[in-house]
Parts: C-alpha cells; structure tokens; sequence
C-alpha cells in the first residue's frame, strides 16, 4: 500500500467545490449575487444551510492556511459581528423562508470560540428572526481546546449548538509548541466527558499529520488517545506545507517536517487503528462511528462534500455563507465575500453585502461537479445513469469530461478502480487517492494553475 501512495502522492485539487476556488472570477457584482440568491429558491432544495466564519484568533498557528487574523480589539470584534448580522438580515430578505427551512448552521473560522457567548446569542437570536429550523437542525462550532472552559460550554449548550469540533491537531507538546499552538486549557480526557455531561450531540476532534517533529510513534500514540475518547469522529488532515502562498509557514523550520515517506506511514497507521477500533472510513480523511450521520449516508450513498469537509444530504444542501471570505455554495453558483475583516466590514455598512468573488456554474460545470462529487464520496458513479439523467448519450459525457477508460488502466492495473458496464467502483485502497481518479473526469485540469498539496 505504501508503494500504491507514494506513487500517486502528488498535486491534485482537494475538490470541496467544482471548480476549484482558482477559477472563481474578481469583480462579481452585488446584483449577480442578489439574483442567485432569489434564484436559489427554485433548486428544489428545500433545506437551508448557513457557513458563518470568525476570522480572529488570539494567536496564529504557523501551520494553518485557514483565513485569519491575530484578534485586535473587542471593538473590532464588535464592528464584525454587527456587520455579520447585517449581512443575515439582507440575504433572508431574498430567500424563500415559507417553503425553506434551516437544516444546519457550521461556524468556523479562525476562532470561533474567541466570541463571547452573548455574541454567539445575537447572531443566533437574528438568524431565528429570519427562519424556521428543522427540529433535527445541527448546529456546530469549531473550537480550540486552548480556550475552552465548562462555563463556555454550557453557554453553548443553552444557546442550542449540537456539535463542538475540537482541533486538537496533536497531543505531543513539542509539535504544538513548534507550529505556536497551546495545549487544550483542560486536559482532552476530562474534556470531553464534559462536553458530554452537557448534552452536545456530536464530538469532533481533528488532528493534522506532517506537521514538525512529528513521528510515526508519536502520532500512533495521538491517535491511540483519540480512540480511547470515543469521539464521534476523528477527522485526519494533511498538512501542505507552501510558505509561498501561507506566509505564517515560513516561521516553521522545514527540516523538521517528516519526509513523505514517514507522512504516508503516519496516515496508513492511523486509518488502520481506527478501522480496527470500529470507525468507519469517510471519504479519505474523515471517520466516523457506525450510528453517526456520517456513516448512515454513506451506507445509503448519500454523502456530501463542500468546503467545510464531508456531510450529509440531509443536512447540507446549498450554503449560504456569512462573514469575511464566506463562500456561498449554491447548485448554480459559487459567491466568495471580501477576505479581510476589515475589507468585509466596510463592503457591509456601504453596501449590505462584501461580493468579491463568484462563479456561475455551465450545465457542463455541474455535469463534471456530480461525477466528481460521486467518486469523492460514495466511491462509485454509474456513468449510464448520469447520462439517462441529464438526456445525453453515453459518449457526450467521454467528450465533456475529457475522460476515457485507457486514462484509468494505470489505476486499474493497481487494483484501485474497477469499470463495468460504464459503473466506475473505487476500492477501499482506491478511496485513498480517490482526488486522483476524480482528476480524471476534470476539464479543466489542465487550465488550473493554482498550487495544490499533494494527495497524502
């Protein structure tokens, strides 16, 4: 398996949007976006997801890519979260609150948890203002564990949050020391039985492999202590190490990064530990227990995946995000807001929205999008049925996508993809660069300029 990944561990688009952000186009105006979000009503989807994003944290962590800012001033703070709820009320003036209902709220960032609770009430108070929620609606907030006490817990508890998504990224005091991150305030083992005693739904604990001074030992021991936890997912990224595009990589002293070698060990022993301690494997970089939503879908092969990483169908349709760089994740389009606070703050109070970037997906984007999403998720896509769906023949989709089967024999030949009949099946193996095989149905691919980390 070893040989199978290295051989394939190469640049390759992450595929949380199609196509890739790269390609999404500066200067979209305000009333293209207002015109999508009215149009949006009509995409028989009946759910309602929302992306709120906290750009502050206290203290910037050398290893993520993440848009953030070093946290300023409670004033600041103050001027954002009145320009979030600006943004709310202005885009639910558009949407079809009658027939549509929220599904889910996620709040990222950043930092979220550097918000203070009356914060967070405010901004829910207003989106409750705005809609009806579903009465199984998830709402989830990313935290770090550095600045996560019970009383902060328990506020959110009260204000209705389901899920905390803790990013632990590392038990070994030494990585976190070398990427500038604090351990959690209380230690992991009493915390998430406290997170527990006060009702929360769902617990995510994300960790990051490849990170400096990092071993094969040291994050078999991370992970050993995760599993113990029980968790109900464990989600393992890949650090991307590109100091050129992340300008706080560059203070990480680069010969302390494992090599690729040990990185791709670091993964295969993670994944088979928390196979064998019953997760089941989402996607290439997600695990979830058996009875999580996650590992329903994927059993009825209804997964999802946008920006913010696996989901479900049921809970995650479109998205509509709020806040600096939110991207609004609609069947028809793609709309980025302005990336800075404080470019965010003055496109709010002049305009009522920070439009700076969108994308209009063509019937071909989203032909191209669905396959795609398929192998990402579910690992298998019927190409027969997809052209029955869309009224096209079978060879239309070979032309549109660029794809033919003589581009797969390399992946055949090493047992991670299998075509039948025009079905394309991913294996388990082939699950693990499974961005590789959807490369293959991108048009695109060889106009996308942008740097990618690689597969593992």
């Amino acid at each position: 398996m070893k040989e199978i990944l290295l051989k394939y561990n190469r640049p390759v688009p992450r595929y949380t949007s199609y196509p890739p952000a790269n390609f999404f186009k500066e200067g979209f105006s305000m009333e293209n976006h207002i015109r999508l979000l009215e149009e949006s009503n009509n995409n028989e989807e009946p759910n309602i997801s929302i992306y709120l994003h906290t750009p502050f944290c206290k203290q910037k962590c050398y290893f993520c890519g993440c848009n953030s800012f070093i946290w300023d001033s409670d004033e600041q703070t103050e001027k954002y979260i009145s320009a979030l709820l600006i943004e709310i009320e202005n885009t639910f003036k558009y949407l079809d609150t009658k027939k549509r209902k929220i599904s889910q709220i996620h709040w990222g960032g950043g930092t979220p948890n550097n918000l203070t609770i009356d914060q967070h009430r405010r901004v829910l108070e207003t989106i409750h203002k705005q809609a009806l929620f579903l009465p199984n609606a998830e709402i989830a907030i990313e935290c770090n564990p550095a600045d996560l006490d019970e009383v902060y817990i328990k506020g959110l508890a009260l204000l209705g949050f389901t899920r905390l998504s803790i990013g632990i990224q590392d038990f070994n005091h030494n990585v976190l020391n070398a990427i500038n991150r604090k351990a959690s305030l209380i230690p992991v083992n009493e915390l998430i039985p406290l997170i527990r005693k006060h009702g929360f739904k769902g617990i995510n604990l994300d960790f990051v492999y490849g990170l400096p001074l990092q071993t094969i030992e040291s994050f078999k021991e991370s992970i050993s202590k995760a599993i113990a936890l029980r968790p109900d997912r464990i989600v393992t990224f890949s650090y991307a190490h590109m100091p050129s595009l992340m300008s706080g990589q560059t203070k990480i002293d680069s010969s302390t990064l494992p090599m690729d070698e040990a990185k791709i060990d670091m993964y295969i022993v993670a994944r088979k530990m928390l196979v064998e301690a019953g997760y089941e494997v989402i996607g290439f970089d997600h695990f979830a227990l058996p009875e999580d939503d996650l590992s329903k879908a994927k059993r009825t092969k209804t997964l999802h995946r946008n920006f913010q990483g696996y989901c479900t169908r049921e809970t995650t349709g479109q998205v509509y995000a709020f806040g600096a760089s939110g991207i609004t994740q609609l069947n028809k389009a793609f709309i980025q807001n302005k990336k800075t606070a404080k470019e965010y703050i003055e496109a709010i109070n002049a305009n009522g929205f920070a439009t700076y970037k969108g994308y209009e997906l063509t019937d071909l984007d989203s032909l191209c999008g669905e396959i795609i999403e398929n192998l990402m998720c579910n690992g298998i896509v019927n190409l027969e049925m997809i052209a029955e769906e869309w009224n096209i023949d079978i060879n239309d989709i070979y032309t549109i996508t660029g794809f033919s089967p003589d581009k797969m024999l390399h992946l055949i030949n090493d047992h991670l993809v299998e075509i039948r009949h025009n079905q394309i099946t991913v294996s388990e193996a082939g699950m693990m660069v499974v961005r590789n095989i959807a490369m293959l149905f991108d048009p695109l691919i060889e106009q996308n300029g942008a740097i990618h980390s690689k597969t593992i």
